[in-house]
C-alpha cells in the first residue's frame, strides 16, 4: 500500500475533510491534495506532521548495498 492510500483510508477512519487535515497539520491544503493524488515531492517533515496528526509512525530504515 502506498503513502497516499494510508493517508487517505486513515483521514476517512477519522471522518476528517483533508482541509480538516491541512489545517490540524499546519500545511497547505493543496499539499494534502497532491500527496493523496500521488502527485508532488512533499518534504519528509511535511509528511511527518500529517502522519502525526493520523497517528501514524514513520519507521526508518537503512539499507547498505556492498
Amino acid at each position: 500500500m502506498e503513502l497516499k492510500d494510508i493517508m487517505k483510508q486513515r483521514r476517512k477512519i477519522l471522518s476528517l475533510t483533508q482541509q480538516d487535515l491541512a489545517e490540524m497539520a499546519q500545511v497547505g491544503l493543496a499539499t494534502v491534495k497532491d500527496i493523496e493524488r500521488g502527485k508532488g515531492n512533499p518534504s519528509l517533515g511535511t509528511v511527518k506532521k500529517i502522519l502525526e496528526v493520523l497517528g501514524i509512525e514513520i519507521v526508518y530504515r537503512v539499507r547498505q548495498t556492498v
